[in-house]
């Protein structure tokens, strides 16, 4: 049985483990962290990432943690005004699967759950790489334990699901550190009980601003609700020791401008939860080839190959996509490793660059200001469900092929 090693542990990883296992692969998963498990909020998943989760036989599990909202409303964050609506409970019907919101940690769980069952996969923690080689045949790594043992390993393919500042990735392609974009996420996450009656919501809604929006949307089952607001602004210099609420007050600042419903949303958050986060959004330009995903017999996968900005809402959502061409590709037996993993990256690369693109480009008209702002806002208003479905996004994607064989 053919060897991948996976390195990261996150939702990227774990699916890369769930569709390399399905594919006859045998599965080593290192993470570099003492323990599994995701830090942040709510995901966002469109019915082409659903049918991908429902074709591993996910369906189920995702179901008993996610919500699934039958609406997405848009609204001016200066006056409130509704400037388009999308209907979401017609996608089961439109798309073959339903628009998921769940948190990012259940859909960790789910996956991790999902893999830990199978046989072919060991999953290692407090395991950080350090460095590789390939040659025509295997690709050797050197991994550094939490103890500050070396171990190393040889495996047949190596798969950089390390996040942002993917080690694979500096290795592979020798690029430059990933660099801020100017934008920063306050993310917070409420029990919807402890919020006052009038600002509970079990539908996505997005509160468009000058050089600002807000998010929120239903986690859960509706049991809490995410918040997310994006401003323009450079990040902390201290980010480990920021003060919580310092930050919050001067998130209130930059609502000023905003309409009293938005401001209250915010100002009870965090009573309703565990206060704010922040994020400063990093970046990358998008994907310009097939060899920026795959060389030899070294791939990247997610946000190590492609980091999303968060204005399409599909970061994990094309990380678990790679993972099922990832099997695709990998189960094509008759074919040499490298033409599979060519392959692989051959079928991801203009469609992960296409959604780094429309997010960048969606950035720019959510934080519009002046002209641009107001012909967004009337464009919103004629055609409200044309501009804000998108079936290129949502109809394409590929779907997982039945199991090579059951590990």
């Amino acid at each position: 049985m053919p060897q991948i090693l996976i390195a990261g542990g996150g939702i990227g990883g774990l699916a890369a483990a769930l569709a390399s296992a399905r594919a006859g692969w045998e599965v080593r998963l290192y993470e570099r962290a003492g323990s599994f498990g995701e830090v942040g909020a709510g995901v966002q998943l469109g019915p082409n990432v659903v049918r991908c989760l429902e074709a591993w036989g996910l369906g189920g599990p995702l179901r008993a943690v996610a919500s699934f909202p039958d609406r997405l409303q848009v609204r001016g964050a200066p006056d409130g005004r509704v400037l388009g609506e999308l209907d979401l409970g017609a996608f089961a019907g439109r798309y073959g699967a339903a628009y998921a919101t769940v948190h990012r940690a259940d859909l960790h769980a789910l996956l991790l759950a999902a893999v830990r069952g199978l046989p072919a996969v060991r999953l290692h923690l407090d395991h950080a790489l350090a460095q590789h080689t390939q040659d025509r045949s295997s690709v050797a790594v050197r991994l550094l334990r939490g103890d500050g043992a070396e171990v190393l390993v040889e495996s047949d393919v190596l798969l950089g699901a390390d996040g942002l500042r993917s080690r694979v990735r500096a290795a592979l392609l020798a690029e430059a550190a990933v660099r801020p974009a100017g934008h920063l996420a306050y993310r917070a996450v409420a029990h919807q009980r402890l919020l006052p009656a009038a600002l509970r919501s079990q539908q996505v809604t997005v509160w468009l601003g000058p050089r600002l929006h807000v998010v929120h949307y239903p986690l859960r089952g509706g049991e809490l609700l995410n918040v997310v607001a994006i401003c323009h602004g450079q990040p902390p210099q201290d980010l480990e020791h920021w003060d919580h609420a310092i930050h919050a007050a001067e998130l209130q600042a930059v609502l000023a401008g905003t309409c009293a419903p938005l401001q209250e949303l915010v100002r009870a958050v965090p009573e309703a939860g565990d206060g704010w986060r922040l994020w400063p959004l990093l970046d990358r330009a998008p994907l310009a080839g097939p060899r920026e995903m795959a060389q030899g017999l070294v791939a990247l996968l997610g946000d190590a190959a492609h980091p999303m900005r968060p204005y399409l809402a599909q970061g994990a959502g094309m990380a678990i996509e790679d993972a099922a061409e990832l099997q695709r590709a990998l189960a094509m037996d008759a074919v040499e490793v490298p033409l599979r993993l060519r392959r692989y990256a051959l079928n991801r690369w203009q469609r992960d660059a296409r959604v780094q693109r429309h997010a960048r480009r969606n950035g720019s008209i959510f934080h519009a200001t002046g002209p641009l702002r107001l012909a967004r806002d009337a464009a919103l208003r004629l055609l409200g469900e044309r501009l804000l479905d998108m079936p290129w996004l949502y109809r394409g994607g590929p779907v997982p092929p039945p199991a090579a064989s059951q590990p």
